[in-house]
């Protein structure tokens, strides 16, 4: 942006769908219950990995990053999309979009790049099982896990870079739920057809890079698992797979049709769609991983009964997080 439009405009109005008053009151309900549900359950699939001494293992370190990310995600935007909802206010200021668009950028690279992470661990668990805790001690787990996040961070940071440098004439009506950046794009003025291509060419390596990781390993498991002569093994490695294969489809189903389907002009859907997956993906999570994972019910059970303090405390000084490698 130029100096003077930095000061042109001060305040974004996010429009929602404010020209039907009772699909929002109803919009509003649902996505208070999604999000609520999803800062719960996400929180305690992290309480639960740092209670339980047997999710101490690099599947659920990696889980962990991935609940923080949806709980982070969808707070940096979904508070004030409630408020908006109900009418009482529909502004953000210049600064708060700014923040939002980094940070859903950010944590949508981070989140592509985890998944990434899990795939490579369910790799090394199944195809090099003997090799397994030496290839995936804790500090490898960690560095894996910052290089995500650190990656993530600065992709998005030259996005917004990139956005804000645009020329923008005072137009501060943004046609959507929250500063989603294709929304932005179009308050800028003049041909923006380069950058636009340059920002969907980005996402496409930022995100089919990560699909196209993840593939491999599963080729590579599924060879691996095929070579099994018992049914009972091969049960158990397609159930150690089965809930990451869920998220990753669900995932990458969404924000494939959201940036790669054809351009039409029905914005109302494509608000919808943006919506499905800023708010209800996320809390699919840890729903997806409680329901198939039988280390978590038993983590839960024993939450609830008041064991896991016990375990806490007892495996507190030869014990720490996630560098006691043990597969489900």
């Amino acid at each position: 942006m130029d100096g003077t439009n930095q000061t042109a405009v001060t305040e974004y109005v996010l429009l929602g769908l404010y020209e039907h008053r009772n699909l929002e009151i109803v919009l509003f309900g649902l996505c208070l219950g999604v999000y609520s549900m999803n800062v719960l359950g996400n929180s305690l699939l992290i309480l639960l990995n740092l209670l339980d001494p047997h999710l101490h293992s690099p599947m659920y370190f990696f889980l962990s990053n991935l609940s923080l990310i949806d709980i982070c995600g969808t707070s940096s935007f979904v508070p004030l999309m409630l408020v908006n909802l109900l009418g009482a206010q529909r502004t953000i200021s210049f600064p708060g979009c700014t923040l939002q668009m980094f940070l859903t950028l950010a944590l949508g690279t981070t989140e592509c790049l985890l998944l990434a992470m899990m795939a490579y661990d369910q790799y090394m668990a199944i195809c090099q099982p003997l090799r397994y805790p030496e290839l995936m001690s804790g500090q490898t787990c960690m560095w894996m896990a910052v290089l995500s996040w650190g990656t993530g961070f600065i992709i998005s940071l030259l996005h917004s870079i990139l956005v804000w440098r645009l020329p923008f004439c005072g137009h501060n009506v943004i046609n959507h739920f929250f500063c989603e950046i294709l929304a932005v794009l179009k308050l800028a003025c003049g041909d923006i057809s380069l950058i636009v291509l340059v920002l969907m060419m980005a996402t496409a390596v930022l995100t089919l890079t990560p699909l196209l990781l993840i593939c491999l390993s599963y080729i590579f498991i599924l060879a691996t698992i095929l070579r099994v002569p018992s049914a009972a093994g091969w049960y158990k490695a397609f159930s150690t797979c089965s809930a990451h294969l869920m998220v990753v489809v669900i995932f990458y189903g969404t924000i494939s049709f959201m940036y790669f389907k054809p351009k039409a002009n029905n914005f109302y859907l494509d608000k919808i769609i943006a919506l499905f997956y800023g708010v209800v993906t996320p809390s699919l999570n840890p729903i997806i991983y409680s329901l198939r994972n039988a280390e978590v019910k038993a983590a839960v059970i024993a939450l609830l009964g008041g064991d896991l303090l016990y375990r806490k405390t007892f495996h507190f000084y030869c014990c720490s997080p996630f560098l006691s490698v043990k597969r489900g």
